[in-house]
């Protein structure tokens, strides 16, 4: 049985019809930049998350450096972002004209926590960037007690909660991705900046269109980001789908766990008050590069992400803290995303699981 690490197939297989209709929909409109699609999807959306604003943009990436600017970020302050995630996490700030700096994460959660933010503080500290990572959601109130805005990456928490609150709404705002791998994957790239704050929001979408609100006077520089009309049209067939496909996700952990998985390895461990949507269902053992192959050789899609966390990559080195960051080099050395779906059954499951204990005997 062949199962892989995603399974976007068996997710849009009965929506492909409505999908087309969509997309002919759209080109008969003659509508592309910034038309009727995108503004449905971006109140549709804010009326699922529970948030004010939406604004479409054309990736994750631009999101974050347009909410960080659109929060006051600029050159000569200092970003805090957790080490263990995705590359774009850091990258998005300095194009602000900020610095990274980074933060350790807990290793059991892959979030960031009070006291890993409190270690990065400095006196130009102005913004923080929690990561939703892998679906689970970051204690991001607790951080803001710090007395610092909050920025959320929540590019892999699409539908995931925390004490009966949608991640996305958490933060000064928060930032998502359409990537077609996520839970609310599109057909290419796109994002959004997700907040209540009505001044952010009106600076996020002059930033997007070229630093103009009228399309005629340029206020400052800006970017051309924008999400198009095809990607939010199909998105608008997806977004209903999206609280079923959490639930399912959210299952498919209870398989893992029924099936005796937290025997073999470490699962993830969701953050207090937390029902994370997976993402990735990603566990940890201290011999995970050998589970890896082991787990490819009968068919089994997983993956290590971030082997090399984000303060020693190349480009980032001039950023590494003078100090030990022990939980992110714990989470990195020993991380394995395992399969996750909405789709992935009781069977599924046990068949992980029993391949693990092979791999382990």
């Amino acid at each position: 049985m062949r199962i892989p690490l995603f399974d976007t197939e068996a997710v849009l297989r009965d929506l492909r019809a409505e999908l087309q209709q969509r997309v002919s929909g759209v080109i008969e409109s003659g509508r592309f930049v910034l038309g009727p699609e995108v503004q449905a999807f971006e109140r549709e959306f804010a009326a699922y998350l529970g948030v004010e604003h939406v604004i479409g943009v054309a990736n994750g990436t631009d999101a974050l450096t347009i909410a960080l600017i659109a929060l006051g970020v600029g050159p000569g302050d200092d970003v805090i972002v957790p080490s263990f995630t995705f590359y774009a996490s850091a990258e998005a700030i300095p194009a602000t004209g900020a610095r990274p700096v980074f933060c350790d994460v807990d290793p059991d959660t892959f979030c960031v926590t009070p006291e890993t933010v409190r270690a990065a503080l400095t006196p130009r500290t102005r913004a923080v960037i929690a990561v939703d990572l892998f679906g689970n959601v970051a204690p991001s109130p607790e951080v803001e007690e710090l007395g610092v805005p909050v920025l959320v990456d929540a590019a892999q928490a699409a539908g995931s909660r925390r004490h009966g609150a949608r991640a996305g709404s958490f933060g000064t705002a928060a930032t998502l991705s359409f990537f077609p791998s996520k839970n609310l994957g599109g057909f290419g790239d796109g994002g959004a900046v997700l907040t209540d704050d009505d001044e952010l929001a009106e600076r996020a979408r002059t930033l997007r269109f070229h630093g103009s609100r009228d399309k005629v006077t340029y206020e400052e520089v800006g970017y051309n980001s924008r999400l198009d009309e095809l990607q939010a049209a199909l998105l608008r067939v997806l977004l209903p789908e999206l609280e079923g496909w959490a639930d399912g996700r959210r299952a498919a952990a209870r398989h893992y766990l029924d099936a005796g998985l937290g025997e073999l390895v470490k699962p993830p461990t969701p953050v207090e008050g937390a029902q994370p949507a997976w993402h990735l269902y990603v566990i940890r053992h201290p011999l995970a590069d050998r589970l890896g192959p082991a787990l490819d050789r009968v068919g089994i899609g997983q993956r290590a992400y971030y082997r090399t966390p984000v303060h020693r990559q190349p480009a980032m080195r001039d950023h590494a803290p003078a100090h030990d960051l022990p939980g992110t080099e714990e989470a990195a050395r020993t991380h394995l995303a395992l399969p996750m779906s909405p789709h992935l059954d009781r069977i599924n499951a046990i068949e992980v699981v029993s391949a693990i204990r092979e791999a382990r005997a």
